[in-house]
């Protein structure tokens, strides 16, 4: 089946894979959010462990996806996972290093005599939930913007005792930290940051019981959705009457284009209706929860988020688009150097795998479906009551 499809089927095969896997990432951010609402929904020591509790039972999902949206990235684009992992390290190193102490907290926060003490734990979880959002969403920001890079496949020709034998070399002073000095970036940044905060929001008040919880979480949707909106509105105008890095067809030469990423919405209609449907389902889960006081918000919200984030994505490296755009302003727009440099941008067409990886990995996707059930199955279960205090009272193991 697989090995009868063109290379270039196989390539927007699996970036709609990661794609998915990014919209899922973003979604579990709630996790995060939740984190940095601990002090501020949980008055009590009681509450705050109720808190703690109804995330870490999730944690590992946000953890696990962030890791497969990685590999599957290593796997089926190996010069996008080399450049961007090997290049803008300080980066991922950041949002490792906010998923490290995430971990460590859950395992040691309520231990008996642990050395660092219980709110400094807490102090982990907040700031992986600050750094971890916040730094993800700058980190795709440049999908849009582009970062300095530069690569040379001919490279792979040297000998080492003659020239380089590296394809890729970062040219940003910063190795990818330099991404915050563009705001566009930082305002999906925080989007995402606030996003997550809503979300988290939207978990508890569906899985923790406790009506001043509940209530102290609907308030604070009325305070981070105004906040997502405007960062999020200030990304969207931003990139949609922007020049986007396109890519002619016949010959691999990437240019820039006017209004690239609105052209690519209004060419890819099915995207831009599963993009209106996601914001529409995001503002849903909101109006149930902030003024018919559901707690079903989650779902609907948690939904239209994979939806428009994938769509976001597939706008990224869809229809002749370069989704890592290589750029240096400080050459000069339109001059040979600005448009020499141009060209290290990477596409799904000359940053994939070959034919025979793509083929063989594509079967192993056919599982995803089960994994998923699997996934749903486990959630379910643990979810099948809301958190109370009386059961962190009774469980043995309370994080």
């Amino acid at each position: 089946m697989f090995e009868n499809m063109s290379l270039l089927t196989l390539q927007h095969y699996w970036y709609f894979i990661v794609a998915l896997l990014g919209a899922l990432l973003v979604f579990l951010t709630f996790v995060q959010g939740g984190q940095t609402l601990i002090y501020q929904l949980g008055k009590t020591e009681i509450e705050r462990t109720m808190i703690v509790n109804t995330l870490g039972r999730k944690w590992e999902l946000t953890f696990t996806t962030l890791v497969t949206f990685g590999g599957a990235f290593f796997a089926s684009f190996p010069l996008f996972y080399s450049t961007s992992f090997g290049g803008a390290y300080w980066v991922w190193m950041a949002i490792l290093f906010a998923f490290v102490i995430q971990a460590v907290s859950y395992e040691y926060r309520s231990k008996a005599a642990n050395l660092l003490g219980q709110r400094t734990y807490d102090v982990f979880l907040f700031i992986n939930g600050l750094l971890g959002t916040v730094l993800l969403g700058t980190a795709v920001g440049t999908f849009f913007t582009g970062s300095q890079f530069q690569v040379e496949k001919l490279n792979l020709t040297n000998l080492p005792s003659q020239a380089s034998t590296v394809i890729s070399q970062w040219t940003g002073p910063a190795h990818g930290l330099e991404a915050v000095l563009t705001f566009t970036n930082v305002a999906l940044g925080l989007a995402v940051f606030f996003l997550s905060r809503i979300l988290g929001a939207l978990y508890i008040m569906n899985s923790v019981k406790g009506e001043s919880i509940f209530e102290r979480a609907r308030k604070e949707l009325f305070i981070s959705a105004p906040l997502f909106l405007l960062f999020f509105l200030w990304f969207l105008v931003s990139i949609l009457l922007r020049k986007g890095f396109a890519v002619n067809p016949d010959n691999g030469i990437v240019y820039l284009e006017s209004y690239k990423y609105l052209h690519n919405f209004l060419q890819m209609p099915l995207v831009l209706i599963l993009f209106l449907a996601g914001v529409v389902l995001v503002l849903t889960g909101l109006a149930l929860a902030m003024f018919k006081k559901s707690s079903k918000g989650i779902w609907y919200s948690g939904t239209g988020t994979v939806l428009a984030v994938l769509s976001l994505l597939l706008v990224a490296g869809y229809n002749n688009t370069a989704f890592y755009p290589a750029v240096n302003w400080s050459l000069g727009e339109g001059t040979e150097a600005f448009n020499k440099f141009l060209q290290s941008s990477l596409t799904i067409q000359n940053s994939s795998s070959s034919h025979y990886t793509l083929t063989a990995m594509s079967y192993v996707s056919l599982l995803v479906p089960f994994v998923l059930a699997y996934i749903a199955w486990v959630w379910k279960s643990l979810n099948n009551k809301q958190v109370s205090e009386e059961e962190m009272k009774e469980d043995i193991h309370v994080y």
